[in-house]
């Protein structure tokens, strides 16, 4: 920063209690004139560089990914680490985008290595939802509906009808975590809540094939949209949904790469936005459901594998290691009937099993039942009825075909969705059944086989378990014939000669039928099914699939529903139509050293103003400029002075050569009237970096307007597009002993934070408040000067009595300087 070219020579002496000024202390008022209001808050030199950084809309937090696939999440309090999420192989391991849900609360990432997009919970850093792209993402833009409607504020209200009807869904057992091992044991209350607001909010993902996909609360794709030219590099929804602003990398006819702006009208999800708010939040809805369905059933197939399959292994190996030509089911019917076991089966039981083992396993097989059942009941049929709540309510948008045929509701895909529901609702209920019957044969084999090694081992039988009815015989040989089996074809296909666990074949997930499918003989309602003729093929009858497993009908109820949700986002794509093509400039040839996600131009959704902004700069035609480009949301809307220029050469007003020719390195929107942006010095200069606000309202209007001539790029007409020079004033900061590159700011929260050209150095800000520290090394003799300066100010009774009388609650930065040299003055004087 430049000084005081003329300062007053300090007093040598002190009198009359008037402490002297320093030359320090006046250069110092001086610098204090020109210093921005930027305070710097934190500093910190991280281990890998960063890729990609975003502010919090509603906190004072920052996210960065680095090259590792790291993501972390900083406060701005001295750049405290809050939480970092390590790369993860179920994931991804290239984090290529960054995006804030607008309450804060959900921060969505996107992995390139396996084309998936991740939404996690900011409170406790675990990943909520998971979901694959078609293309991998290059950038994507989280945004909300600020559009207010009476029909939407009815809807708001409306909302909570469903828990009028509906139970609360119970949370996961924390005894369970899901096989993934990235989410948590409480993950279903989050899972619930992901919805966040009623308020529409869109996340949108641009692809490096031209794709572009709309997902509505970050759960439910609302649009697929066609192919766009190129790779998107950024992207803006409006706020009034009106439209879409991509910037593109296209490559032309010459093979030279193009920067273009595109944008897309979406006046289809604008006119229906009531209907589109209502249609997306019950499909989330539905979304959620499902990803609770299936966290339900990975903790039902967890407390079958950790357990069930033990006695499975070991009574596996026992018929494997068998020598006699005798069955196992003969050798257990013999020790059942008659009382006595070969030495084989005796011992197995008394030296792999044991009496003590045998309790512990039978208790173990009981508790694991007892779970299973009770997530049965309490989450897969409460979810399943909430399921078909959901849908039956967008059944009834379907009918309503003035409303929502245009959205592409069909009612048909959703009559065959609610059936599959109800599908897998009929199996669910027929595992229950299964586990009852077999809780009734496991507990009767367990108690005979605990009495007969008690008899074994010559052990006292207790009288309660000495007693065996008719009917436990019944149980006991029901399970013997039942789970042993004589067909090797069995063998051959499971590799085991038996399938010790009935209840296990329905969460295994595989598309072959079931190895010991229910007896349905006898059932009197089937058999009157079969035999109505007007019955047999009702619609209104769901399905029951009896061959087949708990995991294959889910799998099949999600591929209905998916294709059911499906249409509404290939019909909404279509309406979507390309209305501007603007070519910018040609890709500079150092931009493959800079991130893509730091690279320009940047864009801006202008609430207010309803407008899309860029900016950009063109450093191989015109380093010091800033180009600015307006459009309006509506593309039928004409923006005055829509392309502009704003030159920064002469940024400081300072007839030296330090504010001459200076470069921009970054630039981006802290607001809609203000810029923030990155300078670099001249060329023998070039160390000097500068964080400057660059204020747009004086920058936006101009006599006269520039005419684009369709045929050209930007950049090849760039001499007509009207410029204006402006000055900085105080708005600016030099950042020292910083070789800053990238600025990445947040307007709300009044925040700024600058990356330097490695990638690994940062510095975080605070854009309104004063910067009450002064760097460098002469901090201390800064203070001792300044409390000379307050003390010498105390003892001017007349200074105090004016500002006073002016009703001035602190003294500017220009006023103390002005002061300090009347001060200087007088001290001389005396």
């Amino acid at each position: 920063m430049f000084r005081s070219s003329a300062t007053a020579p300090p007093t040598q002496s002190r009198s009359r209690g008037l402490l002297p000024l320093s030359t320090h202390t006046v250069d110092r008022l001086f610098r204090a004139s020109s210093m921005p209001a930027f305070r710097q808050v934190g500093e910190k030199q991280l281990p890998n560089p960063v890729l990609c950084m975003a502010w919090s809309p509603k906190r004072d937090l920052i996210a960065l990914a680095n090259t590792t696939g790291e993501l972390l999440l900083h406060r701005l309090a001295s750049f405290q680490r809050v939480w970092s999420l390590p790369p993860s192989e179920y994931t991804g391991k290239e984090i290529t985008a960054l995006a804030w849900r607008p309450d804060g609360k959900i921060l969505a990432f996107s992995l390139g290595d396996t084309k998936q997009v991740v939404l996690c919970d900011v409170e406790k850093a675990e990943v909520l939802h998971m979901f694959p792209t078609q293309s991998s993402v290059t950038c994507m833009n989280w945004m909300e509906v600020v559009e207010e409607n009476s029909v939407l504020g009815s809807f708001h209200n409306a909302e909570d009808e469903s828990k009028l009807f509906l139970p609360e869904l119970p949370t996961l057992p924390k005894s369970y975590s899901t096989t993934s091992k990235i989410f948590s044991e409480e993950k279903s209350d989050e899972i619930l809540n992901l919805l966040g607001e009623v308020r529409l909010n869109i996340l949108v993902l641009g692809g490096d094939a031209g794709s572009v996909e709309l997902y509505a609360y970050g759960m439910y794709k609302i649009a697929t949209l066609g192919k766009v030219a190129g790779t998107c590099r950024s992207l803006s929804l409006s706020s009034d949904l009106r439209s879409l602003s991509l910037i593109t990398e296209v490559t032309s006819a010459d093979s030279i790469s193009e920067i273009c702006y595109v944008q897309l009208d979406t006046g289809l999800l604008s006119d229906c936005l009531p209907e589109v708010t209502r249609m997306a939040r019950k499909f989330t809805h539905i979304s959620t459901l499902l990803q609770y369905l299936h966290l339900s059933l990975t903790c039902m197939c967890e407390a079958w594998e950790d357990i069930l399959m033990q006695m499975d292994l070991r009574l596996t190996k026992f018929v494997q290691e068998k020598n006699t030509s005798t069955q196992v089911q003969d050798e257990f019917l013999d020790l059942l009937l008659w009382g006595q076991s070969s030495p084989e089966l005796q011992a197995l039981l008394m030296n792999q099993l044991t009496v003590k083992g045998l309790k512990k396993l039978g208790q173990s097989i009981e508790s694991s039942y007892s779970s299973i059942q009770k997530l049965v009941i309490s989450h897969l049929q409460s979810g399943s009825e909430a399921l078909l709540y959901q849908l039956s309510e967008v059944r009834g948008m379907s009918l309503w075909k003035q409303k929502f045929e245009r959205l592409g509701l069909d009612s048909e895909a959703i009559d065959g969705a609610i059936t599959a529901v109800g599908s897998f609702s009929l199996k669910a209920n027929e595992l229950l059944q299964v586990i009852d019957k077999s809780m009734k044969n496991f507990k009767a084999f367990f108690r005979w086989l605990y009495v007969a090694m008690l008899r074994m081992c010559d052990e006292h039988v207790p009288p309660e378990l000495n007693k065996m009815t008719q009917k436990d015989i019944a149980f006991v040989a029901d399970f013997l014939s039942e789970h042993f089996s004589e067909n090797e074809e069995l063998f051959d296909r499971k590799g085991k000669y038996f399938n010790v666990e009935r209840v296990g074949q329905y969460l295994k997930d595989e598309d072959e039928d079931l190895v010991s499918p229910p007896n349905t003989k006898g059932n009197q309602w089937l058999k009157f099914l079969q035999e109505s003729t007007h019955l047999k093929e009702s619609p209104l009858l769901f399905p029951s699939y009896p061959q087949k497993s708990l995991h294959f009908v889910k799998r099949m109820m999600e591929s209905v529903i998916e294709l059911c949700l499906q249409k509404p986002a290939e019909v909404i794509g279509k309406s979507v139509k390309q209305a501007v093509f603007f070519p910018l400039y040609a890709v500079p040839d150092n931009s493959e050293k800079i991130p893509r996600l730091f690279q320009l131009p940047s864009l801006w959704n202008d609430k207010k103003g309803k407008m899309h902004c860029v900016v950009f700069c063109m450093p191989e035609i015109s380093p010091s400029k800033l180009y600015l480009l307006r459009k309006g949301t509506d593309p039928n809307r004409h923006v005055p002075n829509s392309f502009m220029s704003i030159d920064l050469s002469h940024y400081l007003d300072s007839t030296d050569d330090d504010g001459v020719a200076a470069h921009c390195l970054d630039a981006r929107f802290y607001d809609d009237e203000m810029l923030t942006v990155v300078l670099q010095g001249s060329e023998d200069q070039n160390s000097r970096r500068v964080l400057a606000q660059v204020s747009l309202a004086s920058s936006l209007s101009f006599e006269t307007e520039f005419h684009w001539e369709p045929s050209l790029r930007l950049d090849q007409q760039h001499s007509t597009i009207p410029c204006q020079g402006l000055v900085l004033g105080n708005q600016w900061r030099e950042l020292e002993n910083m070789k800053a590159q990238f600025v990445a700011v947040n307007g709300i929260r009044k925040v700024a934070c600058v990356l330097s050209a490695n990638l690994r150095h940062i510095r975080v800000f605070e854009m309104d408040v004063e910067d009450e520290d002064d760097e460098g090394a002469d901090s201390q003799n800064a203070s001792a000067d300044q409390e000379g300066l307050e003390t010498t100010i105390s003892s001017q009774g007349a200074v105090e009595e004016n500002l006073e009388s002016e009703g001035e609650s602190r003294v500017q930065h220009g006023d103390m300087f002005q002061k300090s040299e009347e001060l200087l003055q007088s001290q001389e004087a005396l």
